[in-house]
């Protein structure tokens, strides 16, 4: 039986961003302990049946590794902003979106 308990979400922040959508999730394990899920969420076609379907990558995070990957993140964010910048109003990039389905 794992530690892991799929069904205990303590809390979780959706992101929509272009075609894909973001999850990260707080969850619990049967201990009490907190960890966080990352799951990338695709929309995709299966041309053999004719039906879509979610393609979905998930990522662990654990809490003796919550510092090193927020300064990590931190670090790769900002080398993006200093070197080339990015846009945070992602919302008309959603609207082009549509545009294109």
């Amino acid at each position: 039986m794992s530690e892991f308990n799929d069904g205990n979400e303590i809390f979780s922040k959706r992101i929509k961003a272009g075609k894909r959508t973001y999850f990260f999730d707080v969850k619990e394990t049967k201990s009490g302990e907190y960890y966080v899920t990352l799951t990338e969420s695709k929309k995709r076609f299966n041309s053999e049946n004719g039906k879509f379907f979610f393609e979905k990558h998930k990522i662990f995070f654990y809490k003796e590794d919550y510092g090193k990957i927020r300064q990590g993140l931190n670090e790769v964010l900002d080398f993006i902003q200093e070197h080339q910048g990015f846009d945070e109003d992602y919302d008309r990039y959603e609207d082009m979106d549509k545009r294109e389905d």
